[in-house]
């Protein structure tokens, strides 16, 4: 199924513009699903139409559905809270706060996460349309799977035979009860859901589309958000500038504006160059329902496929240079100074602004040494040569 994503700074029309698309993607014939993962439920009102957590017809092929986090949380979340609230009552904690205290921050973007992977996974859609929340909660949605999927990994095996081995004497000495097995498989479970959910977004048939208004600190952030999506192997397809104000006919204080604008139109097309980049004019009116949203879509792909998959990059390739293999790791826009990285043993760790990602080195580097590193036009290059003895394999290398 074609999987597509909606993001972009808060206020900017990515909502509208998911409407629009799914409306499209109905008249086309297909089976569509657009869901709301933001808090700030606003897709019923683009459709004008009502909405549930369970999908909601709304026209000809086309269904809505606003994600309940907490009856996502009480599906979910059960066996791991019912763990928690045994605790804090041992402790003492009033009933009323240990409910509140064990409902884990995140918890919404997490339970949103599964629930378009339970939807793309159902089998009923032909195409899922996601609104996404704003663009810092849309980063640190799609990055919780590989950064629990380290946990699991690593941590979670070692906590479990302890515990296994230790409970009597840990449960004597701590004075509260220790997690049952059951607890740790329902870790395993959200786990192994969070990964599907990762391997549904990062297909080939999943992309993400990043909405924008042509101001200066809008764009900023949809670059940021562009090199740190790459950074995590989703990919990017398109970027939508929309309320773009029409240059014809317009006063001194418009015109302004309209200056304004097209410089950093320009910008745009500079920054996101290689995605398609589409526009949309300032509407004299809201587009509000079927009918409008069908005309927008139109005024915003013109005579292309709104579902067209546009050119993306590839996350992580390995060139030879001379006797050499250079690691190369896309991230559009990126500067030298953006960009962190540190080898320890078989992993690399890319750091871009406050977001860290672990990446497993294909076996034919991790036995070789680390020469040098540099950024070159957005892609950060990393030199390998001659096989390294154990002791450079194991010693952390900044770079």
């Amino acid at each position: 199924m074609r999987i597509l994503l909606f993001t972009g700074k808060g206020g900017v029309g990515k909502s509208t513009l998911a409407a629009a698309t799914a409306c499209a993607s109905a008249a086309a014939g297909h089976r569509t699903l657009v869901l709301s993962t933001d808090a700030a439920h606003s897709l019923a009102d683009a459709l004008d139409v009502p909405a549930t957590a369970e999908p909601t017809e709304a026209a000809a092929n086309l269904w809505v559905q606003h994600v309940d986090a907490q009856q996502r949380f009480e599906r979910s979340w059960a066996d791991i809270q019912a763990y928690l609230l045994s605790v804090l009552d041992v402790v003492g904690v009033d009933q009323v706060a240990a409910e509140e205290l064990t409902v884990i921050p995140g918890a919404e973007e997490v339970l949103a996460l599964l629930e378009v992977r339970a939807q793309a996974r159902s089998g009923t859609w032909d195409v899922l349309v996601v609104d996404c929340a704003p663009t810092a909660e849309t980063l640190r949605l799609l990055a919780l799977p590989e950064a629990l999927g380290w946990y699991m990994e690593r941590v979670l095996p070692v906590e479990r035979r302890v515990v296994k081995a230790l409970k009597p004497v840990l449960s004597r000495a701590a004075g509260v009860p220790m997690p049952e097995d059951s607890v740790f498989d329902a870790v395993e479970r959200l786990h192994a859901e969070l990964a599907d959910a990762r391997a549904v977004l990062t297909s080939p048939d999943t992309s993400v589309r990043l909405v924008l208004t042509p101001e200066s600190v809008v764009l900023a952030e949809a670059r940021r958000a562009y090199t740190l999506l790459t950074l995590f192997g989703y990919r990017v397809d398109a970027a939508i500038v929309n309320r773009v104000f029409p240059s014809g006919g317009a006063d001194e204080w418009r015109a302004t504006w309209v200056a304004a604008q097209q410089r950093v139109l320009a910008e745009a097309a500079d920054s996101f160059a290689g995605l398609d980049v589409h526009t949309s004019v300032y509407r004299a009116v809201e587009p509000v329902g079927r009918d409008e949203l069908l005309e927008l879509a139109r005024a915003v792909y013109g005579d292309s496929d709104p579902l067209a998959t546009g050119a993306v990059g590839f996350p992580m390739a390995v060139r030879q240079q001379g006797s050499d293999l250079v690691l190369v790791l896309p991230l559009p826009l990126a500067a030298q100074d953006d960009v962190r990285l540190a080898r320890k043993g078989d992993e690399l760790a890319v750091t871009v602004a406050s977001y860290r990602r672990l990446l497993t080195l294909p076996s034919g580097l991790a036995r070789h040494r680390v020469a040098g590193a540099r950024v070159r036009d957005g892609e950060p290059q990393v030199r390998f040569t001659e096989p390294a003895t154990a002791t450079t394999e194991t010693r952390q290398e900044a770079l």
